[in-house]
Order: structure tokens, then sequence, then C-alpha cells
């Protein structure tokens, strides 16, 4: 373990993410302005895609961090059988589930079913398909819909906040199926399929169209809905940023495009890959 992750080890991530959240959510005129305008700055944030052109135009740093895109910014995949990104970042890692595990990084793999929370549940996807996508500070941070489908139930999961990056990812053993993340479950025609958004340090939460903003909780949370989405829909949002995963099952027989590979940067809506199983 290299000293960067060893320190997230002793740091209180839990409060330190609390701590985040209030002064985030705040609508004070200094606090915002120092957040917003001071990010804008440190990370040259552009607007020029987005709904609201102006720094001040947003009520708070959650509300800056989640902006909206403008209408028709973003073209999404348009194809019966296509697999659209859910979000803009960097694609982590995708490829096949060999044998129930998922890739993290180079020599370093984890088990589906850990990710999801549900090991049985897991076992169904043994040979089936993943896409790791990561989402920078600078990104776009809303998750939209990669497919077609019904969302019928979301598992929030308490874990820990590592921070999500090559370097956690190479040193922090089963990464993604630690951290707190919301499990998304759904019906498509293809089958069972799920999309996960994985929380991380500093992330001040997680929220979805089904559940709202979760509120977090030291135990699992599950909850049934009945909602048809189709691809491209918003899913979700992080309050800072993390990873959205994609996991299909065999009987999508998903192909990825072999341009996609480990920080190839991606678009929200663009086609990634095909579900063979429609055809």
């Amino acid at each position: 373990m290299n000293l960067f992750t060893l320190a997230q080890n002793i740091v209180p991530q839990q409060t330190l993410s609390k701590v985040a959240g209030h002064l985030a959510k705040s609508d004070n005129p200094i606090i915002k302005k120092a957040f917003v305008h001071g990010f804008a700055r440190a990370y040259g944030i552009d607007l020029a895609e987005y709904e609201r052109g102006s720094l001040d135009d947003y009520d708070s740093f959650n509300d800056f961090f989640t902006r909206e895109l403008k209408a028709g910014a973003r073209l999404i995949d348009s194809t019966p059988d296509g697999i659209a990104c859910p979000a803009d970042g960097k694609i982590s890692q995708i490829g096949a589930i060999k044998h129930g595990q998922l890739i993290q990084a180079k020599g370093r793999d984890y088990d589906v079913g850990q990710l999801l929370a549900d090991f049985e549940v897991g076992k169904a996807f043994t040979d089936g398909s993943f896409a790791t996508i990561y989402l920078a500070p600078t990104n776009y941070h809303r998750v939209h819909m990669p497919f077609d489908g019904r969302l019928v139930a979301t598992r929030y999961v308490p874990g820990t906040l590592f921070s999500v990056n090559n370097t956690t990812a190479l040193h922090v053993p089963d990464l993604f199926a630690r951290n707190e993340r919301l499990v998304c479950e759904f019906e498509t025609k293809f089958g069972r399929a799920f999309v996960v958004l994985v929380g991380a340090m500093i992330v001040a939460g997680i929220s979805s169209v089904a559940t709202g903003d979760i509120k977090r909780t030291p135990y699992i949370q599950h909850r049934t809905h009945d909602i048809a989405l189709k691809k491209g829909d918003e899913l979700g949002r992080f309050y800072l940023g993390s990873t959205a995963i994609i996991v299909l099952p065999k009987s999508a027989h998903a192909v990825w495009g072999d341009e996609f590979i480990h920080r190839s940067v991606v678009k929200m809506g663009q086609k990634i890959g095909r579900v063979n199983s429609l055809y």
C-alpha cells in the first residue's frame, strides 16, 4: 500500500464527506461563491455547453456541480442494439466478467456478487460483461441510462469512501465493492442488468430519480420500484464525482467497441457497445 492510499485509511472518511456535504449544499452567498468560483478557477470549468452560463446562476456548490447541459449538448445513441455511455469521463476498465470477476486494474480483480451486495445474484453474471466509467471533477456529473429498461429495485450499500483513481484502483483491494454505492437493478429485453453508482472520498452524496438524495445509514437500504426509463434518460447524479459501472448478463451477448480501452475519453450518450441478443 502506498502513502496516498495509507493516508486515506487514517483520515475520517465519513466525517470529512459529511462536512463537505454541509458546505456544498449551503446557499450562503459567501460560502457558495467561494466554493463555486474557486472550483471553476482551479479546474478551468467552461460553461459554454451548460444551460446556465454564469457561475452566479447557481444556488449552491451542489447545484453547480450537478449542473444541467443545454438541450442537444449530447447526442444519445439511437441504434436499437446500442449501449450508450452513461456518463462523461474515462473508461477505467471494460470487458467480460470471467469466473465471476470484474477487472479493477491490471492484475487486480473483484467479485461481481460483492459489487452488487448479493452473491446469489452475482452468480448469474458469470460470463457477462461490464464497463467502468470514471468521472473526473471537471466532468458533467449526471448519470444516464445506457439502455432501455424498467428500474425494479435500488440497493444503497454503505461502505468506505476511498478516492477513485488509478492509484487507488491499483492499491486498494475490492475498491468498487468496498466503497459506498447505489446498485440499480433493471429488467430489460436482454435480461436482468445493473448500473452501479460508486461513491468516493469527499463525495457528499448520491441521488437517483427513484430515491432522491440518499441518506447515509450504516445498513443496506433496499427499495423496490416500477419505473420505465429510456436510453439517455437521467438515472442519478453524484454530489462530487466518482464512478458508474454497467453490469450486463451473459444473455445480452454484449460486444464493446474495440476503440474503448483503459483511459479512453467518453461522452454521455455515445455508443460504446452493442447487445447482440436482440438480433
